[in-house]
């Protein structure tokens, strides 16, 4: 696995993660680009953050909804079942520990 695959599969899981820390579970690109780019210093730009959504939504872990110039995530029962160790998506990297979420909607 190269460093370039390495980096993909940790923001996808970081963007799981920071949707499942919201009351909504939902973010735009442009705040998770802000927050992924601040904690874990990414220093990527909001298109390659909206690439990684893509990835999510095609793998049915997120929902994307186009408002304007940035595009609103939330996070599915499928992405929540990724990071509670109930399933595994594939190129997203894995949790530490399980993190069990109350009933996530679809």
């Amino acid at each position: 696995m190269t460093n370039h695959d390495i980096q993909h599969r940790e923001a996808r899981l970081v963007i799981l993660r920071f949707l499942a820390d919201e009351v909504n579970r939902t973010m735009t690109s442009s705040a998770l680009t802000v927050r992924m780019n601040e904690m874990f210093l990414f220093n990527k730009e909001r298109a390659w953050v909206e690439q990684e959504l893509d990835y999510l939504a095609e793998m049915g872990a997120i929902t994307l909804v186009q408002a304007g110039s940035v595009k609103v995530a939330r996070l599915l029962k499928h992405g929540a079942r990724h990071l509670s160790w109930g399933i595994i998506i594939p190129n997203v990297k894995r949790t530490s520990d399980p993190i069990v979420l109350p009933e996530t909607e679809d």
